[in-house]
C-alpha cells in the first residue's frame, strides 16, 4: 500500500479510536466479562489495526472489526493463561462457542452495551466515588490523572478506587446488565448523579487551567441522551434538559483570552437557541407529569434565564419561587446560597447578603469558594469595600481553577484601585 493509503489508514484508526473506542470496549466488557481482559483485548485489537489497515485496507466496518479482533485476543490470552488456572480454557471454550457475528453490532447493540456498563459501574454496591470514578475512567476513557483533577486528589489514589471496584464487581458477581424496570428507580438516582457530577466537571471544573471542560459536558449529555431513550421518566428528562440549558451558554462564559465572564455581563446572542428551545420543551415535559424532582426543578430555573433576552428581563421572583421549591425537595446551603443570590438580584443586595451571612454564620459553605465570592459581590454593591476585600481574599485562597482565580484576583485590584 502506498504511502498516502497507508496515512489514511493510520487517520482513519486515530479517528475511529477517538470516537468509538468507549463503546468498542462497553461491547468487549459484555463479552468477556472481565474490565480488565476487555481493554487489554481492546489495546491489542488497536495494535493489531495498526499493523493491518495500512497494509490490507481499512475494513468495511471498523468498529466491528475492532470489536471482533478484541474478541479473539481475549480468547488468546485467556488460552495463555490457562497453563497456570484450568478454569480459564473453558472461559475461552464458552467465549470461542457463543454465536458471534460483528456484523450485527449496529448502533443500538452498540449504545445498548454502553448502558449496561453505565449500570455497572453505578452499581448501589459500590461506593459513591467509587462509582464517579469508574464511570469517568470506563465509560468516559479518562486517564487516572484527569479523574484525580476532578476528585482533587492523587492518582495511585485514583487507581485503586478503580482496582476496588472491579475487584468488587468481579467477586460479588455483579451482573453486567440495565436492570429490570422494577429496580430502575431505586438504581436510576446512582446513575443520574453520576452524570449529573460528570457534566459538572465539564462545565465548571474544579481545578486547572480552564473553566470547562468540552469534552465532559459532552459526553454527559450523550449519556442523558442514551438514558433518556430507555427510560424517559421525568427526572431523566429533567437532568437532559439541565445540561442542555447550562451547555447552551458556554460560548458566551468565558472570552477569547479564557477570562470569565459572569451571567449578567454575558453576549445573549451567542446562547445556542437549539439547546435552549430543545430543553425548554423537556422541562415541560417534567413539570407536566406531576413527578418531577430536583432536576427538573433545576432546569425550570434555567429555562428562565434562558427566556431572558437580556439580564433586566430576567424573572428574579420566579427563581426565587422555584429555588423555594428546590429547598423543601432537597435542603442543602449550596442551594440556598443560590436562592440568596437570586432574592439580592429581587430584593436587593442587602436582602440577599443577610441570607448568605447566616449560612456562614452556621458554620456552612466555609471552604466552599463562591460562598465567599457571592458574599464579596453583595457586600461591594453595597460600598462595604473592606468587607467586600476580605471575603474575595477568602474566595481567592480557595479557588482552585485559574480563570476563577483571575476573576477574584481583578476584583480585588479593582477595589484597590476604587480607595
Amino acid at each position: 500500500m502506498h504511502e498516502t493509503s497507508s496515512g489514511h489508514a493510520r487517520d482513519t484508526l486515530e479517528t475511529v479510536y477517538r470516537s468509538e473506542s468507549r463503546r468498542v470496549l462497553a461491547t468487549l466488557i459484555r463479552l468477556v466479562g472481565d474490565f480488565d481482559l476487555a481493554e487489554e483485548a481492546l489495546h491489542e485489537a488497536v495494535m493489531a489495526a495498526m499493523e493491518q489497515w495500512p497494509r490490507e485496507g481499512v475494513p468495511a466496518n471498523p468498529r466491528a472489526w475492532l470489536v471482533s479482533a478484541g474478541r479473539f485476543k481475549a480468547i488468546d490470552r485467556l488460552r495463555r493463561r490457562a497453563r497456570f488456572d484450568a478454569s480459564l480454557e473453558e472461559a475461552a471454550d464458552k467465549l470461542q462457542t457463543e454465536s458471534f457475528d460483528p456484523t450485527e453490532w449496529d448502533e443500538k447493540h452498540i449504545e445498548d452495551d454502553r448502558l449496561r456498563l453505565i449500570f455497572t459501574c453505578c452499581h448501589p454496591a459500590l461506593p459513591r466515588e467509587a462509582q464517579i470514578a469508574l464511570t469517568l475512567r470506563e465509560v468516559c476513557g479518562l486517564t487516572t490523572e484527569e479523574i484525580a483533577r476532578v476528585f482533587l486528589t492523587t492518582a495511585p489514589t485514583i487507581a485503586k478506587r478503580i482496582v476496588r471496584a472491579k475487584a468488587k464487581i468481579r467477586d460479588a458477581r455483579i451482573p453486567y446488565e440495565v436492570p429490570p424496570r422494577s429496580e430502575l428507580p431505586a438504581r436510576l438516582d446512582s446513575v443520574l448523579q453520576v452524570v449529573y457530577l460528570i457534566f459538572t466537571e465539564g462545565y465548571s471544573a474544579s481545578a486547572g487551567a480552564t473553566l470547562t471542560r468540552t469534552d465532559l459536558s459532552e459526553e454527559a449529555i450523550r449519556l442523558g441522551r442514551l438514558l433518556l431513550e430507555l427510560l424517559p421518566e421525568p427526572e431523566v428528562m429533567g437532568l437532559l434538559a439541565l445540561m442542555l440549558l447550562q451547555d447552551s451558554r458556554r460560548a458566551s462564559r468565558t472570552s477569547a483570552e479564557g477570562e470569565v465572564i459572569l451571567l449578567e455581563d454575558q453576549d445573549r446572542s451567542l446562547w445556542n437557541r437549539e439547546l435552549i428551545e430543545e430543553g425548554g420543551r423537556l422541562v415541560e415535559r417534567a413539570l407536566g407529569s406531576r413527578r418531577f424532582g430536583p432536576y427538573t426543578l433545576q432546569a425550570a430555573i434555567a429555562a428562565v434565564h434562558a427566556e431572558a433576552r437580556e439580564t433586566e428581563a430576567t424573572d428574579w421572583g420566579r427563581i426565587v419561587g422555584l429555588y423555594d421549591v428546590l429547598l423543601r425537595a432537597t435542603p442543602s446551603p449550596v442551594v440556598e446560597l443560590n436562592r440568596a443570590v437570586a432574592v439580592a438580584m429581587r430584593d436587593g443586595p442587602a436582602e440577599g447578603l443577610a441570607l448568605i451571612e447566616g449560612i456562614l454564620g452556621r458554620g456552612e459553605l466555609e471552604d466552599y469558594y463562591l460562598a465567599h465570592s457571592a458574599r464579596a459581590e453583595l457586600c461591594r454593591r453595597l460600598g462595604r469595600r473592606d468587607e467586600a476585600a476580605s471575603s474575595y481574599r477568602q474566595a481567592l485562597s480557595l479557588a482552585k481553577q485559574e480563570p476563577s482565580r483571575r476573576f477574584l484576583a481583578k476584583r480585588l485590584s479593582e477595589l484597590d484601585q476604587n480607595e
